[in-house]
């Protein structure tokens, strides 16, 4: 396959509904309580297209067009996709928000990315409006449960011309090294070009022109989904599947009810689902292959003997529009190989100098294209950061910020993320933002947050703290109290999963000559944090925020 022969997602979108008009689309599993399709929902791409035609509509009519952004924050909703595709036709890009983005994130991110029009569920549509009253920028503000029949005008387009794989289709943010997120511009090209090195990578993701269900429990607004398993279904006429949330309770129910015959999800999810008891639906599925970042080397036979299907390692980020895959057998299931280089990308590792290490030897993962066109299908760039642009593709590589190795026969290893990220649950966390919140404490006189290793999450958040008035703080009492302050204090202020799981009081940091806290020094290699005298567990205090409608 070209991909050059691909142009926009909206043109993709009319080309399926041409030939596969009567396959399912988009599938919600039932779920008992949830507020919307409590029952389950499924589409086809025919019926995906009538939707699509209605929002593009009142779209076109309010004025929205090439260069347009609008904002949507849209808590995994499935008519998402009617907007979606409805502003792609138009030339616009969409901007999808966090949903547990607190108010200070979600203002950050509409701000930033200088959208129109914000397209909000009802439940925060109030505090988007006041968002609205608080910005720089002109932005409008509707509801996405009850989408009007008209919108406010808006400014003129940006561009004249008709929308092209060069146009922006969504901006992502996504954590940096950074206190804020980048937003990732990402193209129709990048869409597709994700999605094809999925859809024909071969081997073990044995895709057929059948119509697959493609099971995805991570939430739309997040690249793994949107990047990776929407386009792949666009382009092939499959069926995306996606609850609410990942639930292991109804995980093999789901499957088998909504005759999945793939899956995608994280490296969490093995860890998980291999604790369950065993149930009939677990060998009762039509799954025939998984993919997953990040499996555990220990689980990964393990969960393909007791549930049946392979589970294929790969490798990805927001920035990369494309995947690199162990998908070939013999797989190297029992180590942290996530593939090899292949017709969609060039990968390399360097060393600090950006000189090529021999094989065995660690260094930093680049990647690009080819030499031709290094960028070709990758993100455009960050917006309005075209010095961190810039910096991730010196020397005409994409820098991963990832360490690995690569062996003799061209497979790569992952050792570790050389940015400082916290990598929790799936998601994806810069350290320096959680500095900065505690840091805004005033009991709090220095803070280095750090990775603690989570046999369930993968990676937890660790704040190592120095207290202003040590005094205060001399017994258990006095770090437990002090603990759960900065814990609540976080809460309130940043999403949830970003609060400190653990808190560990000292009396000094280590610093460098810069003054910076030197992290790596905070505790000799190889050293659990977690199991340092006075660590406190913070971990039951993480849940969710449930918001009131």
């Amino acid at each position: 396959m070209n991909i050059s022969d691909y142009k926009t997602l909206s043109d993709t979108l009319c080309q399926t509904v041409k030939t596969y008009p009567d396959r399912a689309a988009y599938c919600v599993p039932p779920m008992v309580g949830r507020s919307y399709h409590p029952q389950g929902w499924e589409i086809t791409w025919q019926q995906v297209m009538e939707g699509v035609k209605a929002k593009k509509s009142v779209y076109a009519k309010a004025g929205v067009g090439h260069g347009h952004r609008v904002a949507i924050l849209f808590e995994q909703r499935p008519e998402f996709f009617f907007h979606y595709y409805a502003l792609n036709a138009l030339g616009a890009g969409i901007v999808p928000i966090n949903p547990d983005y607190l108010t200070d994130e979600v203002k950050y991110v509409v701000e930033h990315s200088e959208a129109s029009l914000a397209v909000c569920v009802d439940s925060r549509i109030e505090e988007m409006i006041s968002i609205s009253s608080e910005i720089t920028t002109d932005i409008k503000v509707v509801s996405f449960d009850s989408f009007p029949e008209e919108l406010p005008k808006l400014p003129e387009a940006p561009y004249k011309d008709a929308p092209s794989a060069a146009t922006e289709a969504a901006l992502i943010y996504t954590s940096g090294t950074t206190g804020k997120p980048k937003g990732c511009v990402l193209t129709n090209e990048y869409f597709h070009t994700f999605g094809a090195s999925y859809l024909f990578a071969g081997g073990r993701l044995d895709f057929r022109d059948t119509g697959e269900r493609l099971y995805n429990p991570l939430p739309l607004h997040h690249a793994n989904c949107l990047s990776i398993s929407v386009p792949a279904m666009l382009m092939s006429g499959g069926c995306v599947i996606f609850p609410d949330r990942f639930h292991a309770s109804t995980w093999w129910k789901d499957l088998v009810a909504t005759q999945a015959t793939a899956a995608q999800f994280q490296g969490i999810i093995p860890n998980i689902l291999l604790k369950l008891p065993a149930q009939s639906e677990e060998r009762q599925h039509q799954v025939r292959f998984a993919l997953c970042a990040g499996i555990e080397p220990s689980h990964h036979e393990a969960f393909e003997e007791r549930f049946g299907f392979p589970v294929v390692e790969m490798w990805a980020m927001s920035e990369t529009g494309r995947i690199i895959t162990d998908n070939f057998e013999p797989r190297k299931i029992h180590t942290r190989s996530f593939g090899r280089e292949s017709q969609w990308v060039e990968a390399r590792v360097f060393d600090g100098h950006d000189k090529e290490v021999p094989p065995n030897h660690p260094g930093e993962l680049v990647i690009r294209s080819n030499a031709n066109e290094p960028r070709q299908g990758f993100f455009s760039g960050y917006l309005k950061n075209e010095e961190a642009t810039e910096e991730a593709w010196k020397s005409g590589w994409f820098h991963t910020g990832d360490a690995v190795i690569q062996d003799d026969e061209g497979f790569f290893y992952f050792l570790d993320r050389k940015k400082n990220i916290i990598r929790r649950s799936g998601e994806n966390i810069a350290a320096a933002e959680v500095d900065a919140c505690l840091t805004a404490h005033d009991r709090v006189k220095q803070v280095a947050v750090i990775a603690a290793p989570d046999e369930v999450r993968e990676e937890e958040i660790m704040a190592c703290v120095v207290a202003k008035s040590p005094e205060d703080i001399v017994d258990q009492a006095g770090q437990t109290q002090l603990a759960n302050d900065l814990f609540d204090w976080c809460y309130e202020r940043i999403a949830y999963f970003k609060a400190p799981g653990w808190v560990l009081f000292l009396d000094s940091l280590p610093l460098g000559t810069s003054a910076k806290v030197q992290k790596i020094h905070i505790f000799p290699e190889g050293t659990d944090p977690r199991e340092q005298d006075g660590a406190i567990d913070l971990r039951a205090h993480k849940k969710q925020k449930i918001r009131s409608a």
